[in-house]
């Protein structure tokens, strides 16, 4: 049995099966990248169905951008076509996301009220390189903290923005104000000022300390959110759970402070939290921390799509709270102090 042979398309099929004009398909056969499978005896080309299959993937090619030689060396085996079109998915999602920051630059240029003040700078920005961002943070981090112990200025360096590589119109406009903030000399010495005072005077000098600091980590890692649970699951505080964190919670005070565990420390610890709620209500009120640490912890959250500092204050009410949206400060003072003298009390019993 004699098979049939492959059919051959004159030029005209072609171009109209690939998508392709007449020209195109001939240019890619006087190249040598589809020469045609045959020629008549009038000189009229023919492509049999793996030349149309080629010229179907060069169309597909090209609108994705590629070059003509690099479409020849997949069709010659110099290079994969996987090797290829992964350098494609590359370029194409660098494209994307440099057309959807583009859009966000628009949104924000469009809400602003004069949007060729501020076009110049935003376009800066978008377009500075990752390490530049990070050298205009450190840059600002290191002058404003020259003067505050080094574990805190490397405590405070950790709360860095980061834009995304998508923003919204407020993720930009919140950058494009924190780096008009970071070039600032006034903002620079206000938050220098503000940070001196805060970790070098008072009892911030002593809460600065490696001891005290390395404590409120681990405590923050471990004891804590434990004491944080019970509060909030309505734990009585002088529940034997309860009072065994709340013990840990002086034991490990007393050593980070160097401190005997003696009635004084008890009673010293314990007068302490019922003050934690008005202490950083005022805190988060100071004017030279809202106008200096607080706006560029405030401007970063934004950035970075988190909460606000001030946004842990409202949460799900504790035991003996009012109300939906009841402060946890407000009651989890209390609560800690009556665990604490609870604790106090039984191991005085035992």
């Amino acid at each position: 049995m004699t098979t049939a042979p492959d059919p051959l398309f004159p030029i005209g099929d072609v171009a109209r099966r690939t998508g392709l004009s007449v020209s195109a398909v001939r240019f890619y056969s006087d190249e040598g990248i589809v020469p045609a499978t045959d020629v008549t005896a009038a000189g009229h080309r023919l492509y049999g169905a793996e030349a149309v299959a080629k010229l179907d993937f060069i169309r597909t090619m090209r609108e994705l951008g590629t070059g003509l030689e690099q479409v020849r060396q997949v069709l010659t085996g110099e290079t994969t076509l996987h090797y290829l079109l992964a350098e494609h998915l590359d370029v194409v999602e660098r494209q994307e996301r440099n057309l959807r920051t583009r859009r966000a630059v628009l949104r924000a240029l469009v809400s602003q009220q004069d949007p060729a003040r501020r076009a110049g700078l935003l376009g800066k920005l978008v377009t500075m390189p990752d390490a530049e961002r990070e050298r205009l943070i450190t840059d600002f981090w290191q002058e404003v903290s020259a003067d505050v112990p080094a574990d805190v200025a490397d405590r405070v360096l950790a709360a860095r923005p980061r834009l995304a590589a998508d923003p919204t119109a407020a993720q930009l406009e919140a950058w494009i104000t924190l780096a008009e903030l970071l070039q600032d000399p006034r903002f620079r010495d206000a938050t220098r000022s503000y940070l001196q005072e805060v970790y070098t005077t008072g009892p911030g000098a002593t809460i600065s300390t490696a001891p005290v600091q390395d404590f409120i980590a681990a405590a923050g890692e471990d004891v804590m959110p434990k004491l944080m649970a019970a509060h909030a699951s309505g734990l009585a505080p002088d529940d034997p759970h309860a009072r065994e964190l709340a013990a840990q919670l002086v034991l490990q005070t007393a050593a980070a402070m160097g401190a005997p565990v003696d009635d004084e420390l008890w009673e010293r610890i314990a007068s302490g939290f019922p003050q934690i709620d008005r202490i950083y209500q005022e805190s988060l009120q100071d004017p030279d921390y809202a106008a200096s640490y607080g706006r560029y912890l405030s401007l970063v959250a934004t950035i970075n799509g988190e909460d606000l500092p001030d946004a842990g204050l409202e949460a799900a009410p504790g035991p003996g709270a009012t109300g939906t949206r009841a402060s946890v400060l407000s009651t989890l003072g209390p609560w800690l102090s009556s665990a604490i003298l609870a604790a106090r009390a039984s191991r005085a019993r035992s």
